[in-house]
């Protein structure tokens, strides 16, 4: 064991110290304390990893963790994972999430910017405690383990423990989840001998329900729908398919993609693109700001999250969806356009990776395709400043940003920015 005084935040969620001129990454320590760790990763010259045991000088910023079960209390084997900042003041988390995202854009971007993480607007998200930071997650799943206990994994681990609470979860789910109390009464009857996961789905329409999964369950031809309401739109979707887990996230986003695009640089006409779109969300966006007569493409790589975004959209007769991967997209819109003459050119294009960003051939690609602005929503901090370098590379500059606190309690950061050709 080792006593650590504890420097900055790192990306991931850790806090970094040293060690006889080694960086060692701990997990549960606020910046500023000193703390009783044990090390469980040495193997590696450069850097270490370490549990916190005892919080030996505590930091103004801590309080009582808002997950008893992820508590530094516990042994950390026995610590649920997903709310790595419940230990957190929220101010301070939001403050921690805008260091790691002004550090990664200077250091890996090559731009200086301040930001602020703002909570996401009550009003966008009834039921959910912003104080505490807890009742805002609509998806939630639970494993299962051979002897038939049910719970999330541990933190940093595929041990799954048993808790007899998900705080972070929205009421209607914590109310059904197969865990302690009323949540098992209400699973009763359930075959959970073969179970190896279970699904808990919240919608903004008020159906909440809890989806048994099987080892070597297939995804079904025709997989149920539920329907999720932004303002005063709907969007169907696959239950199982990708949505914004915070209750606010979708009309949050929806909101900083209309702010994000300069409407001077915007041609409704023009071959307006929505890559990796999922059913049309931030399409709709922008639809809804420039009118029914917008031209625009959502591209997405899974076909039923395609055909739906083809049926969410109808409301454009501009509007098409296409089912690609996007660097292949991209690929053939440069082999069937005149590139040099035409390509993207005045065109607005909204950027909705996945985690891992977008990356150099995608980026490089629709550079080249030239379109007047990039609007790119970012769930990861590091892969957006590697994604705005490539971009600066190609003459495009970072010209606005803002950040979301989507994930509370986690060390998740939601971003929006906008990046134009400086001609």
């Amino acid at each position: 064991m080792l006593e650590l005084d504890v420097e900055r935040i790192a990306h991931g969620g850790v806090a970094i110290a040293h060690h006889e001129g080694r960086v060692v990454f701990v997990a549960d320590a606020i910046p500023g304390e000193r703390v009783r760790v044990q090390v469980t990763d040495a193997g590696r010259d450069r850097f270490w990893r370490a549990e916190t045991l005892e919080v030996l000088e505590a930091s103004p910023d801590r309080r009582a963790h808002v997950w008893a079960e992820a508590s530094v209390d516990r042994a950390p084997e026995d610590r649920a994972g997903g709310a790595e900042f419940g230990h957190v003041l929220m101010r301070r988390q939001r403050e921690l999430k805008a260091d790691v995202l002004r550090d990664a854009l200077a250091r890996m971007g090559g731009v200086e910017r301040d930001v602020e993480v703002r909570a996401v607007d009550a009003e966008l998200a009834p039921g959910v405690d912003a104080a505490a930071g807890t009742g805002w997650r609509t998806r939630v799943r639970l494993h299962v383990d051979a002897d038939g206990a049910v719970g999330p994994y541990a933190a940093r681990s595929h041990r799954i423990v048993r808790v007899a609470s998900l705080p972070l979860a929205v009421a209607e789910l914590e109310a059904i989840a197969p865990i302690a109390g009323a949540g098992v009464r209400a699973a009763a009857g359930r075959d959970l001998d073969h179970a190896t996961a279970i699904d808990l789905v919240a919608t903004s329409t008020g159906v909440a329900e809890l989806i048994v999964r099987a080892a070597g369950e297939r995804r079904p031809e025709h997989p149920p729908t539920v329907v999720e309401r932004v303002g005063d739109r709907e969007f169907t979707l696959d239950r199982g398919g990708f949505w914004q887990v915070h209750r606010g996230a979708a009309a949050t986003l929806t909101r900083a993609v209309q702010r994000a695009i300069d409407p001077d640089r915007f041609d409704p006409g023009a071959d307006n693109q929505d890559l990796y779109g999922g059913v049309g969300l931030l399409a709709a966006a922008v639809g809804d700001r420039f009118g029914p007569s917008t031209r625009i493409t959502t591209v997405e790589a899974d076909a039923r999250a395609t055909e739906h975004a083809g049926s969410n959209l109808a409301d454009w007769v501009g509007a098409r969806a296409v089912s690609d991967r996007v660097d292949r997209y991209l690929d053939r819109l440069a082999e069937e356009t005149d590139a040099a003459a035409r390509g993207l050119r005045g065109a607005t294009v909204v950027l909705d990776p996945p985690r891992a960003g977008a990356g150099r051939a995608v980026v490089d690609r629709l550079a080249e395709l030239g379109p007047a602005q990039v609007v790119y929503v970012a769930c990861d901090p590091v892969a957006l400043a590697r994604d705005v370098a490539t971009f600066r590379a190609h003459g495009y500059e970072l010209e606005t940003l803002e950040a979301f606190d989507l994930f509370p309690n986690t060390h998740h950061v939601e971003a929006v920015a906008r990046l134009t050709a400086i001609v």
